[in-house]
């Protein structure tokens, strides 16, 4: 193998991959770029937008693309691989030219595959709750000292990236996303890693863009438990109607275990996690965090961590970046504000359900960013009926103009009110309104929880926050 330069001269023996990354602004994608330019890899790419984080981070590495946009004239035959993430397009000018030229190209979760192929595949997949069960998994096995390759979809504290690749490590750990793998190839991620031992926390329909009707949603669930491989296990949870279907069926070869949520006692707005005759207190919430835990529980000891192990792990685990984030606490006033990446209907129910179970005396302040594909769908809103209720106060902000660039229909204020079924609800299309009207709403003794897989357009919420000092 050869290192080349800008143009393609032939410099010297080299024993690493020219890998060129198409849309390497990507969550994923700049992480991936990060993990192998850091063992030595050379990496470029292209990207008509990024944002931050992944624009400071590819910058410091030094492999920000100079210019935004496609520059198919830059693909080269001495480029050992093309990796192409989702927010490029089928028609892509790099891509017809990297197909032009042969050169080997991968989706993001083909190449996560085939750098696993002789690794023990562990996939967690589930409409809600699966970045925190890798999560877990992950913090768990890092504490063991255990070597392992792994893909998350978040941030994790102790973890440099969302991403690590080796050569040594006999396992890996994919959280397994049920969205499209790539614009050429349009089966759902988690199809693609074929594990030896799989989760699925549970089925709540989403992406309606693409899985048009719950049944089609579920059929993706099916097929991937159809993927594990000869002799695997299925861990599920027992109180989903759909799994308990799809796990009556399963091939004779696969060993199942199902959970329920981890026995645990809430004390003081502490969590403290039940074992016999021992308490562990735990610094995450909530009693889908309690399933989330049992579910990574089980598939540690499929991989041998035993339990003392698990539960002095799991006391120093602080969640995953955006899952019940605190991001701000008055303690003189009993103000806390709490950032989630809860944007479906289940999990917005389970968040809020989960900030209620621990502040009790509380005033909850809930806001619902509209920012998915689904959500900005009329005929998907009546699936968040009541997904809201248990909160004091409930605001439901979206974007015109994000509903605009998915090429959508317009949405009325009407519209969500109908789809919510909320009396009390607050809708807001501008970003500074629905801010002034959540910051006039706080009073002492509250909690404001923010849910969003989007970023309320960039809105500065944090500095908003000064104005409750």
């Amino acid at each position: 193998m050869y290192f080349y330069g800008n143009f393609g001269l032939k410099i010297t023996k080299y024993i690493f991959m020219w890998i060129h990354f198409i849309a390497i602004g990507g969550s994923a994608m700049h992480n991936l770029a990060l993990d192998l330019l850091k063992k030595g890899y050379r990496i470029t790419g292209s990207d008509d937008e990024i944002f931050e984080p992944s624009l400071s981070r590819l910058k410091q590495a030094g492999i920000l693309p100079e210019a935004w946009g496609w520059y198919p004239e830059k693909i080269t035959t001495h480029m050992d691989a093309v990796i192409v993430g989702m927010h490029a397009r089928s028609d892509n000018p790099e891509l017809i030219r990297v197909r032009e030229l042969n050169i080997p190209y991968y989706s993001y979760p083909e190449y996560l595959y085939e750098h696993s192929k002789n690794k023990t595949r562990v996939v967690i997949g589930g409409s809600h709750g699966k970045t925190t069960i890798t999560s877990i998994i992950l913090h768990v096995l890092k504490h063991a000292g255990k070597s392992f390759d792994y893909m998350v979809g978040a941030q994790i504290k102790g973890f440099e990236r969302m991403v690590s690749l080796s050569d040594n490590a006999p396992l890996m750990i994919f959280e397994g996303d049920e969205y499209l793998t790539a614009p050429f190839d349009l089966r759902p991620k988690f199809h693609v890693y074929k594990p030896h031992i799989a989760l699925l926390s549970g089925i709540a329909w989403d992406h309606k863009n693409v899985f048009p009707t719950f049944e089609k949603y579920v059929e993706q669930f099916k097929i991937f438990v159809d993927s594990i491989q000869p002799d695997g296990t299925l861990i599920w949870y027992e109180e989903d109607k759909e799994l308990k279907k799809i796990s009556d069926s399963l091939r004779k070869d696969i060993k199942a275990f199902s959970y329920k949520e981890h026995p645990a006692v809430i004390e003081n707005k502490r969590t403290f996690l039940l074992q016999g005759e021992k308490k562990y207190e735990i610094q995450v919430f909530g009693n889908h965090n309690l399933q989330n835990i049992q579910g990574a529980k089980l598939v540690c000891s499929q991989l041998g961590i035993n339990e003392n192990m698990f539960y002095e792990a799991i006391t120093s685990f602080e969640g995953a970046n955006k899952r019940l984030q605190q991001i701000y606490f008055n303690k003189e006033k009993n103000i806390t504000v709490f950032l989630d990446f809860a944007h479906a209907p289940s999990k917005v129910k389970a968040t809020i359900q989960a900030v209620k179970s621990i502040y009790t005396t509380e005033k909850i302040i809930a806001c619902l960013e509209l920012h998915t594909y689904s959500s900005l769908q009329k005929d998907f809103l009546p699936q968040y009926a009541g997904s809201m209720d248990a909160s004091d106060v409930s605001f439901v902000y979206y974007n015109p103009h994000e509903v605009a660039l998915k090429k959508l229909p317009e949405l009325t204020y009407k519209e969500i009110y109908n789809g919510f079924k909320n009396k009390n609800i607050n809708i807001f299309n501008d970003a500074r309104q629905l801010f002034d009207g959540i910051f006039s709403s706080i009073l002492n003794n509250c909690v404001i929880l923010l849910m969003s897989s989007g970023n309320f357009d960039n809105f500065d919420f944090k500095k908003g926050l000064t104005q409750i000092q």
